[in-house]
C-alpha cells in the first residue's frame, strides 16, 4: 500500500532494533517473525475462463479451492480477524483470474475515480511479483464500487522504490457484486464478492509476454483493509482517536507478512501454476528458496549493522555465521562481498553451478557458472 512509504523507516527501525542473537541451532531466531513459511497455492489451468461479472458461482470456479481464511498482517502476533476473507485463483493462456469473498455486515465505498487512493476505503488488494526477485512488482486495489488503484514499483519503498501510479494494468477486467446494499448504515449486509482478470501481457516486462508454464513459480499476496466506522447522518464515518486522527486500519492478509508492511515481497505467498501434471499438483518448497533464506537473514542483519555503524561489513562472524552452512543436508558456501556502502551476499551449493545473490537493495539474483 502506498501509505507504507511514510511508515517504512519506522518499520525497519523497529525490526532492526532487536539485539543480534545468532546460534548454530537457530540462526533465524532473531528475526523469526520474518521467517515463518509463506502460504502456497496451486493454481489450476482452466479451458473455460470465468465470466467477470462479480458472481463467483461460475462453473469454472468450482475447480478452484479457497485459500485459508485471511489473518492479521503480523500473523500469530495479533488476534484473528473479526471478519472472514478468502480468495481463489485460476489461469489460462492469457490471464490470471482471482475471485474473493469479503464478508462484511457494513459494506461501504465512497471513492469513485480511477487511481483514487483506494485503501482510504475498505478494500481488497493484490500484490504480484512474477519474477520472484522482490523488484519490479505490481499492486492493484479495489473497493466495493469496483474503483481501481493500480501501480508499478521498481523496488520496495524500504530500498528507495518509487510508485508509478500513472501505470495501468492494460486490459484489466474486474467486477463486484454486493450481497446487501452499499453505503446504507440502516441495514446489515453479508459482504461483497469480486472477480479479477489480470492479463499476463500487462504484467510482463520487456518485449516478450511472460505466460506461465506448468510448474512456474510466482510470488503473490492479498490484503484486505478494514476501517472501524460508525454511522453519522446516514454515512459511514471512520472512528477517531483522542487526537482526532483516524484510528489505525485493520490489515488482514492471506500469507502473513510478520510486519505491518505489504512491501516485503519476500514474505508473500508462493503461487505455483499447474496444468494437471502430476509433478505440479502438490507444492514442495524449492531448494533454492531454502538457500535464499540465508540471503535474507544476512540482508536483515546488514541493514541493522549499517544502522549502527554507518557501513556494511564483509564479516560473517559478526552475525554468528561462517562460510559453510548445511541446507537440506547439502553443504553450501556462504560469502559476503562488501564495501562501506554496498554489499552482495552469495550462497552456492558446492555440488552445482548456480549461485544465488542478494544486494543492499534486496534484489535477488542468480549467477550460473560453467561446470
Amino acid at each position: 500500500m502506498l501509505k507504507n512509504f511514510l511508515l517504512c523507516i519506522n518499520v525497519l527501525a523497529a525490526i532492526f532494533s532487536t539485539p543480534l542473537i545468532a546460534t548454530a541451532q537457530s540462526p533465524f531466531k532473531t528475526f523469526e517473525n520474518l521467517f515463518t513459511i509463506p502460504k502456497n497455492y496451486i493454481v489450476t489451468y482452466t479451458k473455460i475462463p470465468p465470466v467477470i461479472d462479480g458472481n463467483i458461482n461460475d462453473a469454472a470456479w468450482q475447480q478452484a479451492p479457497w485459500t485459508a481464511d485471511f489473518v492479521d498482517i503480523e500473523g500469530d502476533l495479533k488476534p484473528k480477524p473479526a471478519l472472514q476473507t478468502n480468495a481463489k485463483m485460476l489461469w489460462d493462456d492469457s490471464c490470471l483470474y482471482i475471485a474473493a469473498q469479503i464478508h462484511d455486515p457494513n459494506v461501504w465505498a465512497y471513492l469513485t475515480h480511477h487511481d483514487d487512493i483506494v485503501f482510504r476505503d475498505n478494500d481488497f488488494e493484490v500484490f504480484v511479483n512474477p519474477n520472484n526477485t522482490t523488484h519490479r512488482y505490481f499492486e492493484m486495489e479495489f473497493n466495493a464500487r469496483n474503483t481501481v488503484f493500480d501501480l508499478f514499483l521498481n523496488k520496495p519503498y524500504r530500498n528507495g522504490g518509487d510508485a508509478m501510479i500513472n501505470w495501468d494494468v492494460e486490459g484489466l477486467r474486474s467486477a463486484v457484486q454486493v450481497q446487501g446494499t452499499i453505503n446504507d448504515p440502516t441495514d446489515t449486509d453479508k459482504g461483497w464478492t469480486i472477480e479479477i482478470a489480470i492479463p499476463f501481457k500487462a504484467i510482463s516486462l520487456g518485449n516478450n509476454v511472460q505466460v506461465p508454464k506448468d510448474g512456474t513459480l510466482w510470488r503473490i499476496n492479498f490484503s484486505r483493509v478494514e476501517w472501524d466506522t460508525k454511522a453519522v447522518d446516514g454515512k459511514y464515518v471512520k472512528l477517531k482517536d483522542k487526537n482526532g486522527r483516524n484510528q489505525p486500519e485493520h490489515n488482514w492478509v492471506w500469507s502473513p507478512q510478520g510486519v505491518i508492511d505489504m512491501h516485503f515481497p519476500e514474505r508473500w505467498g508462493y503461487l505455483q501454476f499447474s496444468k494437471g501434471n502430476t509433478n505440479n499438483t502438490t507444492f514442495t518448497m524449492p531448494y533454492f528458496e531454502l538457500q535464499k533464506r540465508y540471503l535474507w537473514l544476512i540482508y536483515y542483519q546488514e541493514m541493522e549493522w549499517y544502522n549502527k555503524h554507518n557501513a556494511y561489513t564483509p564479516l560473517l562472524e559478526q552475525f554468528g555465521l561462517n562460510n559453510s552452512v548445511v541446507i537440506n543436508n547439502n553443504k553450501n558456501a556462504l560469502k559476503i562481498e562488501a564495501t562501506p556502502h554496498q554489499f552482495m551476499v552469495l550462497v552456492k551449493d558446492e555440488k552445482d553451478n548456480i549461485t544465488w545473490t542478494i544486494n543492499q537493495e534486496g534484489l535477488i539474483g542468480r549467477i550460473i557458472t560453467k561446470p
